[in-house]
C-alpha cells in the first residue's frame, strides 16, 4: 500500500484539535505504509476549495484520496469532482447528506468518519448541570453556526441542560485568539455585569483557553479573580491540553472526542484492499471528563 498517496485538508493549524487530527493521520499512515500531505485552510471555505480542486485537477501530484475536514459547508461540488476523476473521497467530522447518492455510481471508496456531535452537546449539558445545582447562567462560546459541528454541539447541550440553566451565546472560531477578543467585546457591554453567570462553557478546549486569557486581563483584581473562579469548560478532551488543564484546574471539565482522522485512513485502507466501501457513516462516541458524578460541588452554587 505505499503507492496509495492521500490528502488530508484540515481546518487550521490554530487549534490544538486540528493538530490532534493530524498527528492521527501521521501515526496511522506510517503504519499502514501510506503517503500522506497534511494542509490546512486557514478557516477559510474559498481557500480549502480551490486547494482541495487544484489537487483534483494535477496531472503530475494527484492523489489517490483526500481526507477532508470542511470548514463551511459539505463541499459537495468538490466531492463530485473527486469522484468523478477517480479519488477516493472522506468527510471528516461533518454529517453531509451526499455520501449515498456519490457512492452509487462511484467505483472508490465514499464515506465520512465523524463525532457524535450531538452527543458531544448533550454531555455538555448535563456537565452544566452538574456545575449548577441551583441553577443561574452559562456564558457559552460557540463555533461558527455555517459549519456542520456547532449547530448540533448546541442542540444536544439545550437537549439536557437543566431548565433553571440559562444560556448567554458569544460567537466563536474555534481559536483562543477569537474567544479571547469575543469575550473582550462582551465585557465592555454594562450588561455583562447583570447576567448571573456560573460557568463558562465552550465548544473547544482552545476557546475555553482564550476565554480565561480575556478575564486574566482584567485590571479589577476583584473582577478578575471573581470570574477566574468560575468553572470553564471546554471539548475535544486531548490528552496533553483539555485534560491536563482539567488535571491542572484550569478548567474545570472537558469533553473527550476521539480523533477521526486515523480511524478514517485504517478504514480507507481496508477499502482499498478489498475492493468495496465503508459503511457511509461511521461515528465515535464522546466522553465526560471528569466522569458527570465527579465533578467537584464547590462550583455548584450558581452565580458570579
Amino acid at each position: 500500500m505505499g503507492s496509495l498517496k492521500v490528502l488530508v485538508s484540515l481546518i487550521t493549524s490554530d487549534n490544538d484539535f486540528q493538530q490532534y487530527q493530524a498527528s492521527a493521520a501521521e501515526e496511522a499512515a506510517h503504519k499502514l505504509g501510506v503517503e500522506n500531505q497534511i494542509v490546512y485552510a486557514n478557516n477559510d471555505s474559498v481557500e480549502q476549495t480551490q486547494l482541495l480542486l487544484e489537487a483534483i485537477q494535477s496531472r503530475t501530484q494527484r492523489a489517490d484520496a483526500i481526507l477532508v475536514e470542511p470548514v463551511g459547508t459539505g463541499m459537495i461540488k468538490v466531492a463530485q469532482a473527486a469522484v468523478a476523476a477517480g479519488i477516493a473521497w472522506v468527510v471528516l467530522n461533518r454529517d453531509v447528506d451526499y455520501i449515498a447518492d456519490l457512492r452509487r455510481n462511484s467505483s472508490v471508496p465514499t464515506f465520512a468518519v465523524s463525532a457524535d456531535h450531538y452527543a458531544v452537546g448533550q454531555i455538555q449539558g448535563r456537565q452544566f448541570g452538574a456545575l449548577l445545582k441551583e441553577g443561574g447562567c452559562v456564558l457559552y462560546v460557540e463555533g461558527p453556526s455555517s459549519g456542520a459541528v456547532a449547530p448540533p454541539r448546541t442542540s444536544g447541550m439545550l437537549s439536557t441542560k437543566p431548565r433553571n440553566v440559562d444560556i448567554k451565546t458569544l460567537k466563536g472560531d474555534w481559536t483562543a485568539r477569537h474567544a479571547c477578543n469575543a469575550v473582550r467585546s462582551w465585557l465592555r457591554l454594562s450588561t455583562s455585569r447583570q447576567l448571573r453567570v456560573g460557568v463558562i462553557g465552550c465548544q473547544n478546549d482552545a476557546m475555553a483557553s482564550g476565554a480565561r486569557r480575556a478575564f486574566e486581563e482584567l485590571s479589577d483584581h476583584g473582577e478578575r479573580d471573581k470570574w477566574l473562579n468560575l468553572p470553564f469548560t471546554g471539548c475535544d478532551g486531548i490528552p496533553e491540553t483539555g485534560q491536563s488543564w482539567v488535571r491542572r484546574g484550569i478548567l474545570s471539565a472537558t469533553v473527550v472526542i476521539p480523533p477521526t482522522a486515523g480511524l478514517a485512513l485504517e478504514l480507507l485502507v481496508k477499502a482499498v484492499q478489498a475492493g468495496t466501501h465503508p459503511p457511509e457513516r461511521t461515528l465515535v462516541s464522546p466522553s465526560s471528563f471528569p466522569a458527570i458524578e465527579d465533578l467537584s460541588g464547590k462550583f455548584a452554587k450558581g452565580s458570579s
